[in-house]
C-alpha cells in the first residue's frame, strides 16, 4: 500500500512538472492536443495537460536573417554571374508557419533563388550591376506575396555580392581605369582652365586698379593745380584791391586838401603832383601820360619849386 502511494505521489509530481510550461519573451509555443492544433502559448507561465497536450514547435517572433548562398545566374546577354542575397523576415502567424509549409526557411530560400533568376535573366549585365535597388524591390514584392501563405512577412531583400566571371572583371577594371584616367584628365584640364581664368582676372583687376589709381592721381593733380591757380588769382585780386584802396585814399586825400585850401590853381597843381608822385612810388602802378600832360607837369613842378622857395624866404 505504501509503495502504491509513493508511486502515485511521484506520478503527481512528474505530471505537475510536465504541466507547467514557461515561454520566454520573443517566442511562442504551438500546442497540439491529441495530435490536433489546440492553441499558441505566448510569453509567460502556462499549464497544459500532461500526456495530452504536446508542444508541436517552438517559434521565434523576433526579426530573423536568412543568408542565401551564392547562386549562378545567366543574364540576358549570356553572362554567367554569381549572386548571393540576405533576407530579413519575421513570423507573423505561428500556426501558418507550422502547418502550411514543412520548412518555411527552405521555402524562402527557393522562392528567392527562382525569382532572382527570372528577374536577372531579363536584364543585361550592365543593368544588373547598376540596378541592385530595382532587383531588391522586385524580389521583395514577389517573395512577400509567396510567403503570405506561410504567415511570414518579408521585411527586406538585399543583394550582398554580384560576381561576374574573371575575364569580365578584368575588362571592367580596365574600363574603370580608363574612366578614371579620363576623369582625371578632364579635372586637370578644368583646373588649368580655371587657373588661366583666375590669372587673366587677376591681370584684368590689376590693370583696372592701376588705371583707377592713375585717374585718381590725375584728378588730384588737376585739383591741386586748380587750387594753386585759385590761390594765385585770389592773391592778385587782393593785391589789386589793396592798390585800388591806396589810390582811393590818395585821391580822397587830394580832394580833402583841395576842399581845405580852396580853389587855388597852384595848390591844385601841387596836390596833383603829390598824388602822382605817390602813385608812381607804388611798383604795381604804371603811368602812361601824353607829352602835353608832361609839359604841364613840368610847369606845375616849377611853380611848386618857386612856392617852396617863397616859403623858405619868409
Amino acid at each position: 500500500m505504501n509503495i502504491i502511494l509513493i508511486v502515485l505521489f511521484v506520478l503527481i509530481i512528474v505530471s505537475l512538472i510536465f504541466s507547467i510550461k514557461i515561454v520566454n519573451t520573443g517566442y511562442v509555443y504551438v500546442i497540439e492536443r491529441l495530435g490536433k492544433y489546440h492553441r499558441t502559448l505566448e510569453a509567460g507561465w502556462h499549464f497544459i495537460i500532461p500526456f495530452v497536450d504536446f508542444v508541436r514547435k517552438k517559434i521565434s517572433k523576433k526579426q530573423q536573417i536568412l543568408d542565401i548562398e551564392p547562386q549562378g545566374v545567366i543574364t540576358e546577354d549570356n553572362v554567367n554571374i554569381s549572386i548571393d542575397n540576405v533576407i530579413f523576415y519575421r513570423i507573423m502567424n505561428s500556426k501558418d508557419a507550422t502547418y502550411n509549409i514543412e520548412d518555411y526557411k527552405s521555402g524562402i530560400v527557393y522562392s528567392t533563388i527562382t525569382n532572382m533568376r527570372n528577374i536577372v535573366g531579363n536584364m543585361s549585365l550592365d543593368e544588373v550591376l547598376s540596378g541592385r535597388d530595382r532587383i531588391n524591390a522586385k524580389l521583395l514584392e514577389q517573395i512577400d506575396e509567396i510567403t503570405d501563405d506561410y504567415g511570414i512577412k518579408i521585411l527586406s531583400v538585399e543583394i550582398k555580392n554580384i560576381n561576374p566571371p574573371r575575364e569580365i572583371q578584368d575588362a571592367m577594371e580596365k574600363q574603370m581605369k580608363a574612366e578614371r584616367d579620363k576623369r582625371a584628365a578632364i579635372l586637370q584640364a578644368e583646373g588649368e582652365k580655371q587657373s588661366q581664368i583666375a590669372r587673366a582676372e587677376g591681370q584684368k583687376q590689376s590693370k583696372i586698379l592701376q588705371a583707377e589709381a592713375e585717374k585718381e592721381a590725375n584728378i588730384r593733380r588737376a585739383e591741386g593745380l586748380r587750387e594753386s591757380q585759385l590761390l594765385e588769382a585770389e592773391g592778385k585780386a587782393k593785391a589789386i584791391e589793396k592798390i585800388a584802396e591806396a589810390d582811393s585814399k590818395a585821391i580822397d586825400k587830394v580832394n580833402r586838401s583841395i576842399i581845405e585850401s580852396g580853389t587855388d590853381e597852384t595848390v591844385i597843381a601841387l596836390k596833383q603832383v603829390e598824388a602822382l608822385k605817390e602813385m608812381a612810388n607804388n611798383p604795381a602802378n604804371k603811368l602812361i601820360l601824353p607829352n602835353e600832360t608832361l609839359s604841364s607837369l613840368g610847369s606845375i613842378a616849377a611853380i611848386g619849386d618857386l612856392l617852396k622857395k617863397d616859403k623858405k624866404e619868409k
